[in-house]
């Protein structure tokens, strides 16, 4: 059998195994054990293949960044910080078309500017703002929609565990991935707030019950000194963490450390923390850290795997021939990953497709920075489509209403999934957008 043969199979058992329920980084290293011991004949070098990468693979203090932005992001929740930043931002918008649904979306992308962890926001905002909005007169569908449609402004604006997760696999700067993703996140951000202005103008229906919104008393108004007393938490946290970081005065691990700090001054001061809520959010970091880290090991495995398959080169060599040229290999590659979000999740299109295409984006001479900013584009529209959608049942475990039904969720999310694919269009054809915050755009 070939090595190419070996390969191409490992990648559809490698499927049929995620989507039969095994996890992903066992699949991984299952595969990648069988895969080197058909091509070189020897368990014996396919176990030391394993025990190698496995001592390589996160041999790095880099890796401190993970549990660091994960113990910040569960704080900040623990905090209400969210909460506070769709109140400040419901009350400056409540006089726009749809202003709920924005206020949805600006306190999701400051929320995601502080976690970067998109299922986290899903969460959050379910709790937070769908009931005020069926509460306002909205549609039930709409309310959901544009919480799972903004959720994944957390894996897009940074802090972003996507994004950490694509530097290593990559090999690339986790802070200029982080910087590149600011821009196409507020741009994300803005095409969803006009697409709910427009909604909300031509289609009201869609947006509203009764095709009005109720409005908003003068008596539910806050005093500036509250607003600005729920606003300050946030301000601090993203100034402390993508000031330092966009500043040079930290790398991405100290920034990382920098936000669990105030963070954890923030839970305390405001009393959400006691020592039994600090054990748990401990102990959740730790299983997050150590799944993502158990990921990076086995996919390092399946990357060497591949190596001595001869499968990157085999496909470089191919698309080469092919003359189809850096669009139109982006075409294909955003293809396979939007599909492949239909049926599994964002860390595992990563793991699988990263190691056959980035010899391909070397070859074609793409900037992997921008390249990374279009992959977790690419990726996280799989959180909004239909069957797996992973948004969506978190959406659906959250809801208190079991009224709105998980077809009613994929239904809302619809539009915001169209904007979500012109927004990635837009990234591709416009690579500045992700790269003039840079330093250096060009390399």
């Amino acid at each position: 059998m070939s090595p190419i043969l070996v390969a191409s199979l490992s990648l559809l058992a490698m499927l049929g195994l995620i989507w039969a329920g095994m996890h992903v980084a066992i699949v991984l290293a299952v595969v990648s054990f069988a895969g080197v011991w058909l091509i070189r004949g020897d368990p014996t070098i396919a176990a030391n293949l394993l025990a190698q990468a496995s001592q390589d693979a996160i041999a790095s203090h880099i890796f401190g960044v993970v549990p660091l932005f994960v113990l910040t992001g569960f704080l900040v929740a623990i905090a209400d910080v969210g909460k506070d930043a769709f109140e400040v931002a419901n009350q400056v918008l409540r006089r726009l078309r749809g202003g709920l649904g924005i206020a949805t979306v600006a306190s999701n992308a400051v929320f995601a500017a502080i976690t970067g962890i998109s299922i986290a926001s899903a969460a959050v905002f379910t709790r937070v703002a769908v009931p005020e909005m069926l509460r306002f007169g909205y549609q039930p569908r709409f309310a959901v929609g544009v919480v799972a449609g903004s959720s994944v402004l957390g894996m897009l604006i940074p802090p972003s565990l996507l994004m950490i997760l694509y530097g290593f696999l990559a090999n690339q700067s986790v802070g200029d991935l982080f910087t590149a993703g600011i821009l196409p996140g507020l741009v994300l951000a803005l095409a969803y707030s006009t697409g709910i202005v427009l909604m909300a103008t031509f289609w009201p229906r869609t947006v509203y019950a009764g095709g009005t919104p109720q409005p908003v008393t003068q008596e539910a108004l806050m005093p500036l000194t509250t607003l600005a007393g729920k606003l300050l938490p946030s301000v601090l946290l993203i100034a402390s963490v993508l000031g330092g970081l966009y500043a040079g005065f930290f790398t991405a691990t100290e920034a990382g450390a920098t936000g669990a700090a105030v963070a954890l001054a923030i839970a305390v001061l405001r009393r959400k923390l006691n020592w039994k809520s600090l054990w748990s959010v401990l102990v959740e970091t730790g299983h997050v850290t150590v799944s993502v880290s158990f990921l990076i090991i086995c996919a390092t495995i399946y990357t060497r795997m591949l190596a001595m398959s001869g499968m990157p080169q085999f496909l470089v060599e191919w698309m080469t021939q092919l003359g189809l040229g850096p669009t139109g290999f982006f075409i294909i590659y955003v293809s396979f990953c939007v599909l492949l979000g239909t049926i599994i999740d964002s860390s595992s299109i990563l793991l699988i497709m990263l190691p056959l295409m980035l010899p391909i984006a070397e070859q074609l001479g793409l900037n992997l920075i921008w390249f990374g900013v279009v992959t977790v584009v690419a990726v996280e529209i799989g959180l909004l489509t239909p069957p797996f959608g992973l948004s969506v049942f978190v959406i659906k475990s959250t809801l208190q209403d079991q009224r709105i039904t998980l077809g009613d969720i994929f239904r809302g999310t619809a539009p915001f999934t169209v904007m979500m694919v012109a927004v990635l269009l837009l990234l591709i054809f416009v690579p500045q957008l992700s790269l003039m915050l840079l330093k250096t755009p060009g390399g």
